[in-house]
């Protein structure tokens, strides 16, 4: 599943929660909007509620791109 897939069926879902990526929180559709193309594309896996990783060339879970944050 490619990281657009993954953020697209998120917001759909509802915008109940944040995306951080150590610097900063995001939110999932102004996430969505700002990435870019090639990034967009990157396989990624969600494991709900805590993270969003990449899916190196392996198929194997590479870094974690984004965690969880439930909202305040």
């Amino acid at each position: 599943m490619s990281l657009r897939e993954i953020l697209e069926k998120m917001v759909k879902e509802g915008d109940s929660f944040l995306l951080n990526d150590g610097h900063r929180d995001w939110e999932v559709s102004v996430l969505l909007e700002n990435l870019s193309g090639p990034r967009l594309k990157t396989q990624a896996h969600l494991q709900p509620g805590l993270y969003i990783a990449e899916i190196n060339d392996s198929g194997y879970l590479g870094q974690v791109l984004y965690r969880v944050k439930p909202k305040a």
